[in-house]
């Protein structure tokens, strides 16, 4: 099964300039540009996965690989990295919309509601507003897809899904209690130790340390990982965590629960195949 997903199914790489910061959109399936594809079988619907903290999305290539191949290859599924959390490479192409927000906009990118308005703006500026759309979040990302839920109705998203949602009393949790005081009292000091210790590294260290880490967590991925050992995504990640631990703490059942009645995105899915 591992060897077949690996094989058969596409899962094509970008970096894009959204609201003015590189991001990493991994997109699984032959679909990599809605909006020029005119053909008869272009998809009515988008699963989106929003990651976790740190987001690298490059960890989520088996996930999506696996989810795709879930749906029979009918729908595209695409990982979008947190603002701050990827580094394109030296020869990378880095794309960019003349609808892409200005960065100025977006005030405090790298924090939590930046983060949330980053990938509200690539929904709106990266998908075809007629495209459905079930959002998957993970950990952090769950958060972040309850607020996109509240703060942008007019999306038209069938489903939002929480995996391990962190969505609540974070600071309170048992790793929380250790987390907080870590990210929120001495932040900067875990700054200066990843520049001191990380940035004099050469890049062969690094990408031995990940391949050895994948190995041991049994993870495969074709795309790279060294941004797990960039201090400048590491730094974002901090400062994201200790928002975290600040922001989230009471449970948001008003969009809960407004969103409960929705298909199930199975059920929602064979409705569009048959339209």
């Amino acid at each position: 099964m591992d060897s077949e997903i690996k094989e058969e199914i596409p899962v094509h790489e970008e970096f894009i300039l959204c609201c003015g910061v590189e991001t990493q959109v991994l997109k699984c399936g032959p679909w990599t540009d809605l909006f020029n594809d005119q053909s008869a079988n272009r998809p009515k619907l988008l699963i989106f996965v929003i990651t976790g903290n740190p987001g690298f999305s490059a960890a989520y290539v088996p996930f999506v690989k696996a989810l795709y191949s879930s749906v029979n290859k009918r729908f595209p599924v695409w990982v979008i990295s947190h603002a701050g959390h990827a580094l394109a490479p030296k020869d990378k192409k880095i794309l960019t919309t003349s609808d892409d927000p200005n960065a100025q906009e977006v005030k405090d990118i790298y924090g939590l509601c930046g983060q949330v308005e980053h990938k509200l703006a690539f929904l709106r500026t990266h998908v075809p507003k007629e495209m459905k759309l079930v959002l998957i979040g993970h950990s952090i990302g769950c958060y972040i897809s309850l607020q996109i839920l509240k703060l942008a109705p007019e999306l038209p998203i069938i489903r939002s899904l929480l995996l391990f949602p962190t969505i609540e009393r974070m600071s309170e949790s048992p790793n929380g209690r250790i987390a907080t005081p870590l990210f929120c009292r001495f932040r900067y000091a875990l700054y200066v130790s990843a520049y001191l210790l990380l940035k004099p590294w050469p890049e062969k260290i690094k990408s031995l340390m990940i391949r050895k880490y994948l190995q041991m967590m049994n993870l495969q991925t074709e795309f790279s990982l060294l941004n797990m050992l960039e201090p400048f995504c590491l730094v974002n990640a901090a400062y994201l965590a200790s928002q975290e631990m600040m922001d989230v703490v009471k449970r948001d059942n008003e969009t809960i629960k407004e969103h409960l009645s929705k298909p199930h995105p199975c059920a929602a899915a064979s409705a569009l195949e048959r339209a």
